[in-house]
């Protein structure tokens, strides 16, 4: 993939291919290179959404106060 897409991009896009999987109305060659072609999306969804929960911040209330920590799982 050329141009980095947006999660929800690819989400929509994993989604359209499934569809076409699912409809069964290609050849088994093509449908070989577009399972391919969804798993390398789910890879970076999964890869997106790792790199997003490091990110996540949490509020906490403390004394009054409110700061900011690192998301802990």
């Amino acid at each position: 993939m050329a141009k980095e897409l947006k999660f929800e991009e690819m989400m929509k896009k994993l989604e359209e291919i499934v569809n076409e999987l699912e409809s069964g109305n290609m050849p088994l060659e093509e449908s070989l290179k577009k399972y391919e072609e969804g798993v390398k999306l789910i890879q970076a969804c999964r890869k997106r959404l790792d790199e997003t929960k490091r990110k996540v911040e949490v509020l906490i209330k403390k004394d009054g106060k409110v700061t900011l920590e690192p998301f802990k799982e």
